[in-house]
């Protein structure tokens, strides 16, 4: 009984593949044969038919047949399938034999060559003798063959060799040895598989047509092994559907067979091979779930049929493979394309596999623990003559027999005793580590951290069993960590105990020493008497002398160890051992705490560092050492003395291992009244780590004053008075005063916000926004000191301004004089407003508002400074850039000098402009800028004045044919002669020819031409004149002038009223004063 007896034999795992042997081909001394054997055989792509080629002799020797049995009326099976059955149909027995011959239609000597041919067709038939293998003949010939029926002396030679050959047409082919040889090859194949495909099916007639001799009382044997041949036949005709169904029919019947302690084994084997084939074909025809479902009906059916008892470990090997072999098969399918999940995949089947070979294991050992007494049986009854077994399933000393009786029982028990002797040198844990470390793969691939960390502690103490601690340590250490941050106490101790002894047969001192620590720790679920025990072994490795062997060790590895600590006890080395605990749960817990979050640099700094030992007796502690680097870097507690072994516990920070942090969300959680203790003792729960504090400045004994006149307006030279005052007993040094725009604020505001120390000059942009480190000199005990800051804010909005004091003083602390470093610092909001708002329209000269200008003519720009300071603003000046599309029409002077605006108070400039005629400009004809010159009348004189630019809008200019004017006196009189003169201008390069009329009013009389038509020049003027007699007093309507363009229809006397007045006002008449009346008066 060797390891790999419950292996399942390779022809039953492969895919079953129709046999075809080429013979006549000499493929190492003929370059044209070689070709044709490559082209068969080499690089076989998915696409071509499955056939399994092979070269043999034509004489080669096949297996002979069996003479045909016409009755099974006395016929006993002796088993249910032969070992080499499948072998046989697979690799020596062909379906096709194909006789290879050089021959071409036009060889001279073709009567010689074709009785040659015959003759070797006939000697592959001789050695086919009773098989109903097909034979073919292959022709190889040089030249390519015309189309059929071209060639006459072709048809005529083929025919004549069908008949010597004794062949069908369908049985002759040509293989030309041209260019397109691979081509012919697979056409060649193709035929080869049909035939193959007839012969497979002969094959089934011929085993199904056994089944009418047959019946269920003698021959139930014979029944399972012509339904898997049958099924078998199937696979190698590719016609999968049938053999699924036979192989499940195959399976039925299996379990129907009796089955006894003398044949179970065999049975089982059976069964076990045909659920192989049935779940195979399930995941070849992608239904995955037909499969899982056929293996749990196999294991239900099966798990019970165990057999003799002394043989028990059997079964579960038996069992093993199963689960095994499935595996494979879910993970072959996977690769090609199956889509598993985490609640189903082939770990599963892996894990369930290792179970029953740990089972195996244990049964083995209580099975197989005989004397050394007891030798190996002589002769081996397991030995057979061929050296296999005739029927799979059977044993090897009574083949063939299958009575239920046991007919020599002293035969039967040596048989036992040899399979018990022989499964003593099978090496479990090898098995058991291979299985989970398959199952171990599948889960990590599907996400399933748990069930990987399981099974790693599986493989941990099977490594251990099998002696090879290294990787028992190496696997036990890496789950240990999980279990230990999900705070599974219980595992961790178990694994934590198998690990000690791992360390102590390795004498891994540092190991040792830290599984120790942390079995005598919280976190252990041991009891008392077994960490007093571990306890004490630490103690005696820390005084440099060997611990007492752990429980439960194997007695060799024992003496070995020991052996290996008196070498490290006589061993001079490093002693010391430092050991980081943030990663494990030691026995000894380490709490830093500073007395107060934050410390003055004059005050000591004070901290309490708490520990607290969790192992049965008490333990000294040899030094205790706190690292500082800015906080508490490390706590190190010194366990042991250099003259022994020392080992250092390391806690990174203020303390803390692997459990603290749920430790103290647990205790955050619960609601558990604490009970009351006495004043020198606390709560370990309730002390909190607190591994740093703030060393902050000395407190500063000054006071920092702003003034300032807010808002601060744009761009203005804003000032802001800093008062600085000493109120600490000594004289401060080195006085530094740093003022500015607060960093961390929008980008935009540090561009536009410009800080100065002098008042005198305007800012730039080279002006910094924030002043670093002003000196101000020393400062004596209550003595005051100003200093004047400037600010240029260029945008509106809120600013944060920070100023900053910084000063030396010499202070003593705990007879010690040191310097200190002090600073206060104030912060003040202003917000930044426009100092005034200018409003700017167009208006015509009737001071109408004008949506467009209308080029040459003149028209107002009307400016208004409305102050939204609340303080006084002066304005010193104000001036008008045009630009060069405009021209004044008189001189432009400022209209606003040196005026004081007050809150909400206006100032207002007015402008005569015309714009030359400048073409159809889209966007409108920029006009300027407007340029005022202020500053706050509260304002030093020596503060620079403020220009402030406004850009004015662009206005859009319209050329119109006709301009029209009038000039008339301001006023009138009743009954008084009103001369009124109408300009015409013609503006455009065509000659105008106008209508002009005059409506009369009710007010007036007038002189002058009512109606006239009348021509004008291109750029030449005419004018018009009419003498008006006014009638009435008041604010009366003029005639209304009328003037109709021919060419141009659309100039409108709405357009034309723009530009002339409509009303005017006519004084009353006035009496006549005489001499008389004057001098009485």
């Amino acid at each position: 009984m060797s390891p790999t007896q419950w292996d399942f034999p390779v022809e039953l795992c492969c895919r079953p593949m129709a046999f075809v042997t080429l013979t006549g081909l000499d493929v190492v001394y003929n370059a044209v044969h070689r070709a044709v054997w490559d082209a068969f055989c080499a690089n076989r792509r998915a696409d071509r038919v499955p056939i399994s080629f092979k070269v043999l002799p034509g004489d080669h020797e096949y297996p002979k047949c069996r003479p045909k049995r016409t009755s099974y009326e006395w016929y006993i099976p002796k088993g249910i399938l032969k070992t080499g059955w499948m072998n046989k149909h697979l690799n020596l027995v062909p379906a096709l034999v194909v006789v290879f011959y050089e021959l071409d239609w036009d060889e001279p000597q073709w009567k010689e060559k074709q009785s040659e041919c015959a003759t070797r067709v006939e000697i592959v038939r001789q050695s086919l003798q009773g098989r109903n293998t097909k034979v073919a003949v292959v022709l190889i010939q040089k030249k390519t063959p015309l189309p059929p029926g071209e060639d006459v002396t072709a048809s005529e030679r083929a025919a004549a060799l069908c008949n010597a050959c004794e062949l069908s047409g369908k049985s002759l082919f040509v293989l030309p040895h041209t260019d397109h040889l691979v081509g012919y090859i697979i056409r060649l194949e193709n035929a080869f598989y049909e035939h193959a495909q007839t012969y497979y099916y002969t094959e089934i007639r011929r085993v199904k047509s056994h089944k009418e001799f047959l019946n269920k009382t003698t021959h139930q044997l014979l029944f399972v092994r012509h339904q898997f041949k049958i099924a078998f036949f199937s696979e190698l005709k590719q016609d999968t559907q049938n053999a699924l169904k036979n192989y499940r029919t195959a399976y039925n019947l299996v379990h129907e067979l009796r089955a006894h302690e003398t044949n179970i084994l065999e049975i089982k084997t059976m069964a076990g091979f045909i659920n192989y084939k049935i779940c195979r074909l399930c995941f070849q025809h992608n239904t995955p779930l037909d499969a899982i479902a056929q293996f749990r009906k196999h294991i239900d059916l099966c798990k019970k049929k165990i057999g003799s008892a002394e043989l028990s470990f059997e079964h579960a090997a038996w069992m093993s493979k199963q689960f095994q072999a499935f595996g494979d098969l879910f993970d072959e399918a996977i690769k090609l394309g199956l889509t598993a999940i985490q609640t189903q995949n082939p770990g599963f089947y892996y894990q369930q596999a290792a179970y029953y070979a740990q089972e195996r294991k244990q049964l083995a050992k209580s099975l197989c623990n005989h004397e050394a007494s007891v030798t190996y049986p002589n002769p081996d009854p397991l030995e057979t003559q061929t050296g296999v077994l005739d029927f799979y399933g059977q044993r090897s000393w009574r083949q063939g027999i299958l009575s239920f009786d046991l007919s020599d029982p002293e035969k039967e028990k040596v048989g036992v005793l040899a399979i018990q002797l022989k499964e003593r040198s099978v090496v479990h844990s090898e098995m058991i580590i291979t299985l989970l470390s398959n199952a171990v793969a599948q889960f990590k691939k599907y996400k399933c951290p748990r069930m990987k960390s399981h099974l790693m502690v599986q493989m941990g103490e099977e490594y251990y069993y099998a002696k090879d601690y290294t990787k028992a340590l190496k696997l036990l250490d890496y789950v240990m960590c999980d279990y230990r941050s999900e705070g599974w106490w219980t595992l961790l101790t178990s694994i934590l105990t198998t690990a000690l002894k791992c360390s102590y047969l390795m004498a891994q001192l540092k190991d040792y020493i830290t599984y120790s620590l942390e079995l005598l720790g919280r976190a252990s679920t041991l009891k008392d008497d077994q960490k007093s025990r571990i306890e004490k072994n630490l103690i005696n490795v820390l005084m440099n002398e060997s611990p007492d062997p752990e429980p439960d060790c194997d007695v060799l590895a024992v003496k070995t160890a020991q052996k290996l600590w008196s070498d490290r006890i006589s061993l001079a080395g490093s002693n010391v051992f430092t050991i980081g605990v943030q990663d494990f749960v030691p026995f000894v817990q380490c709490k830093a705490k500073f007395h107060a979050p934050s410390f003055h640099v004059d005050v000591p700094v004070r901290f309490d560092i708490y520990l607290k030992a969790d192992c049965p007796h008490p333990i000294r502690f040899s030094k205790l050492c706190v690292s500082f680097n800015n906080q508490i870097t490390s706590v190190d507690l010194v366990l042991g003395h250099e003259t022994g072994r020392c080992v250092v516990l390391n806690w990174q920070g203020g303390g803390g291992d692997a459990a603290s942090s749920q430790e103290a969300l647990q205790a955050s959680r619960s609601f558990k009244r604490r009970p009351r203790l006495p004043d020198n003792e606390l709560h370990w729960d309730s002390i909190v780590i607190q591994a740093s504090t703030m060393i902050i400045s000395r407190v500063p004994n000054i006071s920092v004053h702003l003034r300032h006149d807010p808002p601060a307006l744009t761009n203005e030279m804003y000032c802001l008075v800093v008062t600085v005052e000493s109120h600490e007993k000594t004289q401060i040094r080195d006085v530094k005063l740093t003022a500015g725009l607060k960093p961390g604020q929008d980008a935009n505001l540090t561009q536009k916000t410009h800080m100065s120390l002098h008042g005198t000059e305007l800012c730039d942009e080279s002006y910094p926004a924030l002043l670093t480190d002003i000196p101000v000199g020393d400062l004596h005990p209550g003595e005051k000191l100003e200093k004047m800051l400037y600010v240029r804010c260029g945008t509106v909005g809120s600013r944060m301004f920070l100023v900053y004091v910084s000063y030396l003083i010499n202070t003593t602390i705990e007879d010690k004089e040191i310097v200190c470093k002090c600073h206060k610092d104030e912060t003040v909001t202003i917000e930044t407003v426009f100092p005034f708002d200018v409003a700017v329209k167009f208006v015509s000269t009737k001071f109408e508002h004008l949506e467009r200008v209308y080029a040459d003519i003149p028209f107002l720009l009307m400016t208004d400074l409305l102050s939204a300071s609340p303080w006084a603003l002066t304005i010193v000046s104000s001036e008008l850039q045009l630009a060069p599309s405009m021209t004044p029409v008189d001189q432009l002077e400022s209209q606003v000098d040196k005026v004081v605006l007050q809150t909400g108070e206006s100032a207002s400039e007015c402008f005569c402009l015309r714009c030359p005629s400048v073409g159809n400009v889209e966007g409108g004809v920029a006009t300027g800028h407007y340029i005022i010159s202020w500053k706050r009348t509260s304002a030093m004189g020596n503060v620079p004045v403020i220009s402030t630019v406004i850009t004015l809008p662009h206005v859009i200019v319209e050329n119109i044919p006709l301009h029209v004017n009038a000039d008339l006196p301001s006023f009138g009189r009743v009954r008084e002669s009103l001369p009124v003169k109408y300009h015409l201008q013609n503006k455009t390069n065509l000659v105008q020819d106008v209508e002009i009329s005059v409506e009369p009013s009710d007010a007036f009389m007038f002189s002058g031409l009512k109606q006239i038509r009348l021509r004008i020049l291109p750029g030449t003027e005419q004018e018009m004149l009419y003498n008006f007699y006014p009638l009435m007093a008041g604010y009366q309507q003029l005639p209304s002038l009328n003037v109709n363009l021919l060419r141009f229809p659309h100039f409108t006397n709405q357009l034309l009223r723009r530009f002339i007045p409509t009303s005017i006002f006519v004084k009353p008449q006035g009496r006549l004063v005489d001499d008389t009346s004057i001098a009485a008066a």
